[in-house]
């Protein structure tokens, strides 16, 4: 297991990324074809700034990316990304103001993770309300056909808010990244195809 991470770990500064959750990203992207060129991006939970760089990286010179955390990377970005220090639950004014200026998003992703406590069910539980969080942040925000992913720790409550979602996107997809660790409990949910309620409920 110890090889395992360093792999990961070494890979990630030998390709200038600040941390290893990177390559989950670029699994999914490979994937599901989920960035691409001219494309703007909501990163919630962004810091250390890995999944901005890569999402930069992937929309080109032409796309913007939006990085939300409660803490400030150290990481230097291109000018094509934003990155703020905010909390996505008290949705300051600077917050919605940089929001409406980019609106809408064509992917919205989420790498918010809770502060473990030891107990699953608790870490669970925060987990599927980070989830909720970033699901109303996206459904508010992307663009008809978006796409939405998010992290979560798996349990109990992942399979309801997978339904619940469902007749909000095209697809709804679960995803496990190999450059997970193997003793993680992390999956990733992706939304693809996004469904604004107004659209939805227009007759058939």
């Amino acid at each position: 297991m110890k090889q395992y991470r360093d792999y990961y770990f070494k890979k990630a500064k030998q390709d200038n990324y600040p941390a290893r959750s990177v390559y989950k990203l670029q699994e999914m992207d490979k994937a599901h074809k989920l960035l691409r060129q001219g494309q703007k991006v909501l990163d919630l939970g962004a810091c250390p700034g890995s999944w901005t760089l890569y999402a930069a990286e992937r929309v080109g010179a032409g796309g913007r990316v939006l990085g939300i955390d409660l803490n400030m990377p150290d990481t230097r970005f291109p000018e094509q990304v934003t990155f703020l220090q905010e909390d996505i639950f008290a949705r300051s004014p600077h917050f919605l103001g940089h929001l409406q200026a980019l609106a809408p998003f064509d992917v919205v992703m989420s790498d918010m993770a809770p502060k473990t406590t030891g107990s699953k069910f608790t870490d669970q539980a925060r987990s599927i309300q980070l989830v909720e969080a970033a699901f109303n942040v996206a459904e508010e925000w992307l663009v008809p056909g978006g796409t939405f992913v998010a992290k979560v720790f798996e349990g109990p409550d992942v399979q309801p808010f997978v339904q619940s979602i469902k007749a909000r996107f095209a697809k709804v997809a679960m995803f496990k990244p190999k450059s997970s660790r193997a003793e993680s409990k992390e999956i990733f949910i992706l939304g693809l195809g996004f469904v604004p309620m107004a659209a939805e409920a227009l007759p058939a």
